[in-house]
């Protein structure tokens, strides 16, 4: 009997509140239609807060989310990708259903990274200001509707109460406003014109200062210890304002679950549906997200708890303050991720070809892929299988560590580029770092590469979005292509179309707050040895996808230390050479045959 198959993709629109929108760019979503419709007329009408009505919708039976829960429900193999699991795990799965008892992980190194994000916290003026118009609605509150009660926003008790054979309003009603939800839902806004503050607004304003220390200005973020002035009576009457709402949400909850078992025999079925949503939306708000607010906030005046790690930070975008707060983060998300997911399964494989290290000592590579995977908190050892690489690299590869070109002379490593990008004649990635590296480069090649007949395309230049620019770069045999992390991790380009990769320098991880938690729990150096091995490893992977393909791999940083070389295959033949004859030996190894 052949099983059925069901899908989860269109699942995302569900989750994007707590998986962020860019996490809906994939799969079989057109990342063009954002640029030509509006973030507002495409990933904007995700369900973020709940708003669904289900069955009361006149779109109901067409809607393909709602389709895809059906079909998801009923099928023997569900695929999704690692955050929408993650998201499920953390917040009790999609309209309670149970978690599935075995999973196939593809690309399992990305499964820290998923759990990282989906077990985190944030509590921001941003996240508070979505929590408000969660709560009282955002839809009637544009121009002229707040002096306009008789036409509510669809607030929880609206989303509750719509549609036919809903109980009356008496039956529960919704949470009321408090300190925590009044005034402004745009933040940045209410404090320039000095409009009404809520007390979550309150709180990020004390914050600024904590995050724009003077020893933590390039990161934009800095230590939750010690607060500064003001912080801690700002945290407490936050504090207070978030247990006043609480409250009754969780009061409200109690009644709709209530009056479902009470009622049982005399509700209509898409009544339940819809009073089940709003118990469950009311519970992960609640308990899972307020809840988790209040410990970080406790922590601000007792010990943080030695499983976390908290930060304030802003974040930036294009020079404005897109949001601030505090941050919590698992310090081995990896825990949270067994409890939740791998304890309660029957059975899970986890399948990459860069899962593990190449350190050089075979047992540590294994322990340091099952520290990554949370394999480690098995009760019982995981079963490990390796599998050799189809592909001959001796023969399909080069790899040239540059030894005389500055990387921190801009012009340098621009020559560098155009020379290189000339040599291959085109089908080259240019990977940065940084994206002010990536623009300066561009800028400096951009006419040479031209002249020379070949496009060249840059992420954070173009203004397309990063699969589009992928998608043109794959179908265009001799274009070239610069960008930063994304591209390194997520650009699948066979064939002729990526011969060269070029790394300006060796990719050590960033020593923010986080990173330098997770250096001192997880080994120091051999840790950040280890991120950046699986870096390398991730770049170098992206350019044999297929038996015939050859391709070439640089790195402009002569500070590259032997001990990373395990990064590449032992097969790939490493050469430590200049530029010249890294040239020559590029225009004679990628000549057609």
């Amino acid at each position: 009997m052949m099983p059925q198959y069901g899908t989860a993709l269109g699942l995302m629109a569900r989750w994007a509140a707590a998986t962020r929108d860019g996490d809906m760019m994939g799969g079989d979503f057109p990342a063009w239609l954002t640029d030509l419709l509006g973030r507002g007329r495409t990933l904007g009408l995700a369900d973020r807060r709940g708003e669904c009505i289900y069955s009361a919708c006149s779109h109901y039976h067409k809607c393909y989310i709602e389709k895809s829960v059906r079909l998801a429900r009923r099928a023997d193999v569900v695929i999704a990708n690692h955050a929408l699991v993650m998201i499920q795990a953390a917040l009790g799965g999609i309209d309670d259903s149970h978690l599935p008892t075995r999973y196939v992980f593809d690309e399992g190194h990305h499964i820290f990274d998923a759990a990282d994000g989906a077990f985190s916290a944030n509590l921001s003026a941003a996240e508070t200001a979505e929590l408000r118009r969660w709560l009282t609605g955002a839809e009637g509150r544009r121009s002229g509707r707040d002096a306009r009660p008789e036409t509510p926003g669809r607030g929880p008790d609206r989303r509750r109460s719509r549609g036919p054979g809903s109980p009356g309003a008496g039956a529960a009603q919704g949470p009321a406003p408090c300190p925590a939800t009044a005034g402004s839902t745009a933040w940045p806004t209410s404090n320039r014109t000095g409009r009404r503050k809520s007390s979550s607004t309150g709180f990020a304003s004390r914050s600024a200062p904590a995050a724009n220390r003077p020893a933590a200005r390039i990161l934009l973020e800095t230590d939750a210890k010690p607060p500064v002035d003001g912080l801690l009576d700002a945290a407490a009457t936050l504090d207070t304002a978030l247990a006043t709402m609480l409250k009754p949400m969780l009061t409200l909850r109690q009644r709709l679950t209530a009056t479902l078992e009470d009622e049982a025999q005399t509700l209509e079925s898409s009544t339940r549906q819809r009073m089940e949503a709003v118990a469950r939306s009311l519970s992960r708000r609640g308990e899972v997200m307020v809840g988790a607010w209040r410990g970080m906030l406790k922590a601000l005046r007792e010990a943080t708890p030695a499983e976390f790690v908290d930060w304030f930070e802003v974040d930036r975008m294009d020079g404005r303050d897109a949001d601030i707060g505090m941050r919590r983060h698992w310090l081995d998300p990896t825990i949270p991720l067994h409890q939740t997911v791998i304890r309660p399964a029957h059975g899970v494989v986890m399948t990459s070809a860069t899962l593990r290290d190449a350190s050089g000592d075979a047992e540590h590579d294994w322990e340091a892929a099952e520290q990554r995977t949370g394999a480690i908190h098995l009760p019982t050892p995981a079963i490990r299988a390796a599998v050799a690489s189809p592909f001959d690299y001796g023969q399909q590869t080069r790899v040239f560590i540059i030894t005389d070109v500055r990387k921190d002379d801009l012009d340098q490593v621009a020559a560098a580029y155009r020379e290189l990008f000339l040599a291959s004649g085109g089908g080259a990635l240019g990977l940065f770092t940084a994206i002010q590296r990536l623009r300066g480069v561009h800028g400096r090649i951009a006419a040479a590469i031209d002249e020379a007949g070949l496009a060249l395309y840059a992420q954070h230049v173009d203004g397309l979005d990063l699969a589009t620019l992928i998608d043109i770069f794959r179908a265009e045999e001799d274009a070239c292509l610069l960008g930063t992390d994304a591209v390194r991790d997520g650009v699948d380009v066979p064939g002729r179309s990526l011969r060269l990769i070029a790394f300006d320098r060796v990719p050590w991880p960033r020593p923010n707050i986080l990173y330098r938690a997770r250096r001192t729990a997880f080994g120091g150096a051999a840790y950040t040895d280890m991120l950046t091995r699986l870096k390398l490893k991730q770049a170098f992977g992206r350019l044999i996808r297929r038996a015939g393909d050859r391709g070439v791999f640089t790195l402009l940083d002569p500070m590259m230390p032997s001990r990373l070389l395990g990064a590449f295959p032992e097969s790939a033949p490493v050469k430590r050479c200049g530029l010249a004859e890294a040239i020559s030996e590029i225009r004679t190894f990628l000549q057609p045959d």
